[in-house]
């Protein structure tokens, strides 16, 4: 027997409406047949997972005592009531994974906190002094050969 004979009372019969719910758009029927996700999250893992980030390099001795010399001299503009507008490049750690990016930041600094080594920036930036791996401007011209 055929599979048209099978189904032959109800062949002709005309398409169903339903009197109480709208009929669905093309894009809401398929979105019904579109994957799920059974591991909510791996996809989001695996992005990452595969994020790259720099490595920190670590500062030489000398390079230290010419950083804390130069963060002398921004204690000293302070002090004599200047905010002085210096460029910060500075490591910025990644809070999921080990290693991170370095930013640069310029503008003029408002203090420095001492006790907690940090620089806060007039537009509200806080810079940990561990972080800072240079310092430049026209600040330190007359001290400092760059």
């Amino acid at each position: 027997m055929p599979e048209t004979e099978k189904y032959a009372d109800i062949l002709r019969l005309p398409h169903h409406v339903s009197p109480t719910r709208r009929r669905m758009t093309m894009a809401e029927r398929a979105a019904q047949f579109s994957p799920f996700a059974a591991l909510a999250g791996y996809g989001e893992a695996v992005r990452e997972t595969g994020r790259a980030v720099g490595q920190r390099a670590e500062l030489s001795e000398d390079e230290r005592a010419v950083l804390d010399q130069k963060q002398q001299v921004i204690l000293w503009a302070l002090e004599q009531g200047e905010q002085p507008e210096v460029t910060v490049t500075y490591f910025r750690p990644d809070g999921k994974k080990d290693g991170g990016e370095y930013l640069r930041h310029s503008g003029n600094i408002k203090k420095v906190h001492v006790a907690k080594k940090v620089l806060f920036f007039l537009d509200g930036t806080e810079i940990p002094f561990c972080h800072i791996v240079e310092l430049s401007g026209d600040l330190f011209q007359k001290y400092f050969e760059d």
